[in-house]
């Protein structure tokens, strides 16, 4: 038996792997959601990474899985909880010592977003998270999702996390794997692809689905998981 750890990015929280936790378990093996503290100001790192470990307890060896923002939290679990996988899902591929409020740039994500959306023929100003979450989230998933997303709403996000250092002198030594969305409009699939190689060294395996593909194919999802888990003699 596998124990998956599923971290959610930012304005999120445990309900984003709604529909995958069940898949997983159903196949025989635990799953763990802990919610970080996404809206508290007062919390850096030290307190995700402490929400993860003290969700995680005793299990262990654990993969770790980190989406989005998340895939900053989970290298940084590796170093204090045993890890036998590390994933990042649709994630923001960090760099070590490079701050979350720094990585936007270094990575060239705003022109790798405006490219997409000539692509498609889409205005670049509509791909906004914050003013137009429907066209950059929400394109790929069934109305009814919507709806209920929409109705929850989502968790407020301090803007700390942004700005303090980044913890991480050395990716940590544990399994990497990447899984980019393939229709992802706020990390492209090109973009996911190239900080996979560059920062990483791994090519980036590839789902259908946008942003929050969780949510949206999480059949596709936890079959990855899956069969990553196995690759690596654990699940």
């Amino acid at each position: 038996m596998t124990t998956f750890v599923l971290v959610h990015g930012a304005s999120s929280d445990h309900r984003y792997w709604s529909r995958v936790a069940p898949l997983l378990a159903a196949a025989g093996h635990a799953v763990v959601t802990p919610d970080l503290p996404v809206g508290d100001p007062a919390a850096g790192f030290d307190e995700y990474v402490g929400a993860v470990a003290a969700a995680v307890g005793d299990r262990g060896p654990v993969v770790l899985v980190g989406q989005s923002l998340g895939a900053f939290t989970v290298p940084l679990v590796a170093e204090r909880v045993p890890t036998t996988l590390l994933v990042l899902l649709a994630p923001m591929v960090p760099a070590p010592a490079e701050s979350v409020g720094a990585w936007w740039d270094a990575t060239g994500h705003r022109a790798a977003v405006e490219a997409y959306a000539a692509e498609l023929g889409l205005d670049p100003a509509r791909f906004d998270p914050v003013n137009d979450p429907a066209t950059m989230f929400f394109h790929d998933l069934p109305t009814d999702l919507v709806a209920e997303l929409e109705a929850e709403g989502a968790p407020a996000q301090a803007g700390t996390i942004f700005g303090v250092p980044y913890p991480l002198t050395r990716w940590p030594d544990v399994p990497t794997r990447v899984v980019a969305a393939r229709d992802d409009r706020m990390f492209p699939l090109p973009f996911v692809r190239r900080l996979a190689s560059q920062r990483l060294g791994v090519e980036a395996e590839v789902v259908p689905g946008g942003h929050l593909v969780a949510l949206g194919h999480p059949q596709e999802v936890a079959t990855t998981l899956l069969r990553l888990a196995g690759e690596v003699g654990h699940g």
